[in-house]
C-alpha cells in the first residue's frame, strides 16, 4: 500500500502560489491530490509552478476574503495553513502593522480552520499549521511575525485536543532557514548567510521540497496517531550552538 497516494483527496493551501507553500502544493499535486491554492496576486504574476491547481486570490487578512474562500474550496479532506507575512525595517513595532501580520499569521487561521471544521470532521481530516524556528526564539526585528508563530504552537495543541472528538488531526511544521524569496535578503547578505550556514548542522539552506516532505507524512496515515505537534524541519539548526 502507497500511504502516501492522496488519489481523491482534495488539499487547500493557503499561501501556495509561492515558497514554502507552493513547494508543499506541488509535492500533493504530484502524490495525486486534487490540490487548491491561495495568493495574494493574480495567478499570472507569479513564477513558480501552479499548473493543474485551483487557484484563489484572497488577502487572508481579510475577515471577508477568508469567508469567501471557505465557501468556494467545497469538500476538503487536509488544509495546510501556510499563507503568512512579515513586515522589515521595524514596521512591526507600529501598531497597525503589528495587527496587520497577526491578522494574516494568525487570526486567518484560526478562522479557516473554524468555517472548514464541518468539512475536516466529515472527512476525518488533516490540519497542518505552518509555524518557524521564531515560535522558540527571539525575532527582535519583527515582533508580530515571532509573536504569530509562537502562538500557532499553542493554537496547534489547543485544535487538536478541542477537535480530536471530530476525528481531525492538527498539526504543525517549523521550518528553519529555508530558500524561499521571504528569506532572501538573509541569503544575499554575506554575514548572514555565513552565520546561518555555520549554525546548521545539515551545512545548507533549507528548500521547500525538504518542508513538503513532512507535511506528506504529516497528512497520510503513517501519522495517523500524530496530533498536537510541532514539527522542526531545520537542518539541526534549533539543537545547535
Amino acid at each position: 500500500m502507497n500511504f502516501l497516494d492522496f488519489t481523491n483527496k482534495h488539499v487547500l493551501v493557503t499561501g501556495g502560489s509561492s515558497g514554502i507553500g507552493n513547494g508543499i502544493a506541488r509535492a500533493f499535486r504530484d502524490a495525486s491530490a486534487q490540490v487548491t491554492i491561495t495568493g495574494t496576486r493574480a495567478a499570472s504574476t507569479y513564477e513558480t509552478d501552479i499548473r493543474e491547481m485551483e487557484f484563489l486570490q484572497a488577502d487572508l487578512g481579510d475577515d471577508t476574503a477568508v469567508q469567501q474562500v471557505a465557501d468556494q474550496v467545497g469538500p476538503i479532506d487536509i488544509l495546510i495553513n501556510n499563507a503568512g507575512m512579515v513586515a522589515y525595517k521595524r514596521k512591526e513595532f507600529q501598531t497597525e502593522t503589528f495587527r496587520r501580520v497577526i491578522d494574516v499569521n494568525l487570526t486567518s487561521m484560526m478562522t479557516l480552520s473554524e468555517l472548514l471544521r464541518p468539512r475536516l470532521a466529515e472527512a476525518t481530516g488533516a490540519i497542518i499549521n505552518i509555524a518557524s524556528l521564531t515560535s522558540f526564539f527571539a525575532s527582535s526585528g519583527n515582533p508580530a511575525y515571532g509573536a504569530s508563530k509562537a502562538a500557532i504552537v499553542q493554537l496547534t495543541k489547543s485544535l487538536a485536543v478541542a477537535w480530536a472528538s471530530d476525528g481531525i488531526r492538527v498539526n504543525a511544521i517549523a521550518p528553519g532557514w529555508i530558500a524561499t524569496n521571504m528569506t532572501e535578503v538573509s541569503q544575499k547578505r554575506e554575514t548572514i548567510n555565513n552565520e546561518i550556514l555555520r549554525r546548521t548542522p545539515a551545512g545548507r539552506w533549507g528548500q521547500p521540497e525538504d518542508v513538503a516532505g513532512v507535511a506528506l507524512f504529516l497528512a497520510s496515515p503513517l501519522a495517523s496517531y500524530v496530533t498536537g505537534e510541532t514539527i522542526s524541519v531545520d537542518g539541526g539548526f534549533s539543537c545547535s550552538i
